[in-house]
């Protein structure tokens, strides 16, 4: 190899590995930082733009208030409050707040009015029936979001794992606190469930059902949500949620 190429082969190779640094500088720096509306988080076409963000020319920018999130080339805003806004598809928890000829109105902790028809549950019911025999006022049912239109949302139980839940602990957060609560590919609420020994249903509208053996276990799985939803912002997340149920679960025995 001759001199020229040698330098050549030298000067590329230190321009990929400054490019490189200058990328993961630049993820640290935006990783996790509260934006504004408007705000230009990313620059250049090396980048994508995901929820909460939208393309200007070569800028990304913020089109909600929320923390800054980037993911390979990704770059999202996770917002940090509101109301759960429902989207089709979306699996919620919803509480019988009334009962009609043909159905059910549900609390889905959202403005929008919720509906489950009867046409929407499993099985063969008839207007007939009495449909508090199957939700009552008071229960809590895990449904998915079939439909969003302008006189409310329509609700469906007829998917697999659709269902009332029976008895345990019910507890609310804001809805867009619930993928700190779920954790990368469930990796959070999994670790919650693993070492309480309780079964978490978490809701993408923000409702948590929590079922322990004993009274014990499901506080403390309950403040260990509260925990995430205290901290979500906070960086290792995972690891001081961990400790933090560790020393309660120790503390219980």
């Amino acid at each position: 190899m001759d001199k020229e190429t040698k330098e050549t082969k030298e000067t590329k190779e230190t321009k990929e590995l400054k490019e490189n640094k200058d990328s993961k500088e630049i993820k640290s720096e935006h990783k996790r930082r509260i934006v504004i509306p408007g705000e230009v988080v990313a620059t250049g076409a090396n980048y994508l733009p995901g929820e909460g963000t939208r393309r200007e020319g070569n800028d990304i920018l913020a089109s909600r208030l929320g923390v800054l999130e980037m993911e390979d080339r990704f770059v999202k805003v996770v917002a940090i409050s509101g109301i759960y806004i429902p989207r089709r598809g979306n699996v919620v928890l919803g509480i019988v707040e009334d009962i009609t000829f043909n159905g059910w109105i549900m609390g889905i902790n959202s403005p929008d009015r919720a509906f489950l028809p009867i046409m929407e549950c499993r099985g063969f019911i008839s207007k007939r029936d009495d449909l508090s025999l199957i939700y009552n006022y008071g229960d809590i049912v895990v449904m998915k979001v079939i439909g969003v239109k302008s006189r409310g949302v329509d609700l469906t139980t007829k998917d697999r794992g659709l269902d009332k839940l029976e008895d345990g602990l019910v507890i609310t957060i804001n809805a867009n606190k619930v993928p700190r609560v779920i954790g990368k590919l469930g990796s959070m609420v999994n670790m919650i469930k693993e070492l309480t020994k309780c079964d978490v249903v978490v809701g993408q509208n923000g409702v948590i059902w929590i079922k322990g053996s004993n009274i014990e276990s499901e506080l403390v799985a309950r403040e260990a949500i509260d925990f995430i939803s205290d901290n979500s912002l906070v960086e290792g997340l995972t690891d001081k949620v961990k400790e933090f149920l560790e020393k309660k679960m120790k503390e219980k025995k």
